[in-house]
């Protein structure tokens, strides 16, 4: 099944999802060089950072929803996808809550802030997992003969298998 929303024959959701976890995976890393050299500057670029990855990931979301909308019920992938987007809208939740709470001092981010962003960076990397397993294993959005049935990529079983009946997808 192929993306519904594409420009130039590109599905546009997994088009734009790069950049969203660049700037808030980029952002954690000034924060890091934050806390080691405690020059604010770090932490007023990991500021803008985040509100650009917030701004970016909502704006993928709507195209991640349109394509999920259209996914058949009762298939793995859509029950995959409602995971990979819960994960991510939690995600991009925390680190507008750390935007917010850095709002007054950017370049003094207190602990939470901080704290929000770490654990916003191991929900992008659940969340692009599950997008991986969506594009890559299952095929969505991106082929017109995706197996939206899928085994998981950590069964060892071949992609083509049926996840819930263990047969041979043609």
């Amino acid at each position: 099944m192929e993306g519904k929303v594409r420009v130039m024959g590109h599905p546009i959701h997994p088009i734009l999802v790069p950049y969203p976890i660049g700037l808030l995976t980029t952002s954690v890393i000034f924060d890091i060089i934050y806390m080691i050299t405690g020059s604010g500057g770090w932490a007023v670029i990991s500021f803008w950072m985040i509100a650009a990855g917030v701004i970016g990931g909502l704006l993928a979301a709507v195209f991640g929803l349109i394509d999920w909308l259209a996914i058949p019920p009762g298939t793995r992938a859509k029950a995959v996808g409602l995971l990979h987007a819960s994960t991510n809208s939690l995600m991009v939740a925390l680190f507008a809550i750390g935007w917010l709470l850095r709002l007054g001092a950017p370049g003094e981010p207190g602990a939470t802030a901080i704290v929000l962003s770490f654990v916003g960076v191991g929900l992008v990397s659940l969340g692009g997992y599950l997008g991986g397993e969506l594009v890559f294993r299952m095929g969505v959005g991106v082929s017109e003969g995706a197996n939206l049935d899928a085994s998981d990529s950590l069964s060892r079983r071949p992609a083509g298998e049926d996840s819930t009946r263990g047969r041979r997808v043609e």
